[in-house]
């Protein structure tokens, strides 16, 4: 007999948890205004080193920008722990959005409890929510992360697609691949 396997964050179709985080543009970033004004909401767990996220970049600034005129938006957040990688720094955060020309919301999850919350324990992972907060699918920006030319499946957008034309989002969640993220001793 098997035993169930034990799942931690916010199922699919759950209500994702709310959070109130500063962002390197020095405002304070709270989900529920976002859920005021958008009828998409993509978070990324992200952090500035892991080589996934680099991979993933230039991707992630195409889909707010295909997107923003549709009442979607990417948010960025970096719950990796500065004590152990220096380069998660706030500060640091700050830079790596200037100097990569972030054209979404960068915000940083100090505590770490926005990221439990949600369940996610890699970089990058998407969770994409509706309008009214719940989690529609999770996993994979797409299914190549080293070439972008191979890319067979583009979950994100596809997911983001469905979203907006009020249809069942298919897959509902992959695998993320990418770096862990780094918790606190």
């Amino acid at each position: 007999m098997s035993l169930p396997i034990e799942t931690t964050g916010t199922p699919i179709n759950g209500y994702a948890p709310d959070f109130e985080l500063p962002g390197v543009d020095a405002d304070v970033h709270h989900l529920a205004r976002y859920l005021e004004k958008y009828r998409a909401i993509a978070v990324i767990f992200m952090c500035n080193h892991c080589p996934y996220v680099q991979l993933y970049l230039d991707r992630l600034k195409e889909l707010q920008a295909e997107f923003q005129d549709r009442n979607v938006t990417l948010i960025g957040i970096n719950a990796n722990d500065a004590n152990q990688h220096p380069d998660d720094s706030f500060e640091n955060m700050k830079i790596f959005a200037a100097n990569n020309q972030l054209n979404f919301p960068y915000i940083r999850d100090v505590a770490q409890d926005v990221a439990e919350s949600f369940g996610a324990s890699k970089t990058p992972e998407v969770f994409l929510l509706d309008r009214d907060g719940r989690l529609r699918y999770k996993g994979l920006i797409d299914d190549s992360a080293d070439d972008r030319t191979a890319v067979q499946v583009s979950y994100l957008q596809s997911a983001i697609g469905q979203l907006l034309n009020d249809e069942p989002v298919e897959p509902s969640s992959t695998e993320a691949i990418g770096c862990s993220i780094k918790w606190r001793e």
